[in-house]
């Protein structure tokens, strides 16, 4: 992929609370028995972050966030960044400081950084499925309670977009919208959500959930900046590609509902330009990595 994805504030901000939440979750207001009931106080140690697996990195910048916030100083070294693609064996980062420490968070940091990099790693194998075509492979709002920031960034670590953040930052008008309104016209309410966003000065792009051609057409008629073509087979959607020229070519189609890595490729050669992938955040698998503690060569007493 081309470029670091900005590991920006909201992510910060979402991994300070989430760090917190999940070490208190492991020590309560007690500790860690087991360390310290059998490692000495004083033992130090360099353990280093190991792929067991291929894959695409997320997430590093959340190891330092886990271990300062542990006893004594632990010094974090990234070997590679975020969105790097790693082979099995490749050593990730070192982590240097008390044992006591670096045990009390390996399974904290191993969580954060296992579960972001599965997410960019399945990302990017989207991604590559649908190199070639005019498709853009995107997230969507099926994410986890807190992780929100944090699983889209991954996303982008795939080489993956992010859709809109939430309800807050885009105009969606979804299937349920339609039906409390009476399943009225489509332009309709694209031409009223449009005019209610610019009077406040807010972004006017709005894009439009549709099931049918027929809808199609009709949303069409107000030259909506995107329309989401839900759970529409290939056909369909070549259907949808040719009716999209001809009624509004400025308008961007997007193919969705049950994606799956085996069907994206045809769904990506139907000409629509962006693909949404709710599994990415919601099913991807974590990426298996492990700590490897050379004790012979490391611990110093």
């Amino acid at each position: 992929m081309s470029g670091i994805p900005d590991f920006n504030l909201q992510c910060r901000t979402a991994a300070q609370q989430l760090v917190e939440l999940s070490l208190y979750e492991d020590l309560q207001d007690v500790g860690d028995l087991t360390s310290f009931s059998t490692i000495p106080e004083h033992l130090t140690a360099t353990v280093q972050l190991v792929a067991r697996q291929s894959g695409v990195l997320s997430g590093l910048a959340i190891l330092p966030l886990v271990f300062e916030r542990l006893p004594g100083v632990v010094q974090s070294t990234l070997l590679l960044q975020d969105g790097a693609a790693v082979q099995a064996g490749t050593v990730i980062a070192e982590l240097s400081g008390p044992v006591r420490s670096l045990l009390i968070g390996e399974r904290t940091a191993l969580n954060f950084v296992s579960h972001l990099s599965g997410i960019a790693s399945r990302t990017a194998e989207f991604v590559r499925r649908v190199q070639g075509t005019s498709a853009t492979i995107l997230d969507t709002r099926k994410t986890l309670p807190g992780y929100r920031a944090l699983q889209k960034y991954a996303v982008l670590c795939g080489g993956g977009v992010n859709h809109r953040m939430g309800l807050y930052d885009g105009v969606l008008i979804k299937d349920n919208h339609l039906a409390a309104r009476g399943e009225q016209s489509c332009a309709e309410a694209v031409a009223e959500a449009r005019q209610w966003t610019t009077e406040r000065g807010l972004p006017a792009a709005v894009e439009i959930e549709v099931d049918t051609l027929e809808q199609l057409r009709d949303a069409l008629q107000a030259r909506p900046e995107i329309v989401l073509l839900d759970n529409m087979a290939p056909d369909l959607l070549r259907q949808a590609v040719r009716i999209r020229d001809e009624l509004s070519s400025g308008t961007l189609l997007e193919a969705s509902g049950g994606v799956t890595i085996e069907t994206v490729r045809a769904i990506a050669e139907t000409g629509v330009e962006r693909i949404s992938v709710g599994s990415l955040t919601h099913s991807s698998p974590a990426l298996d990595l492990g700590f490897d503690w050379p004790w012979n060569r490391q611990i110093r007493h």
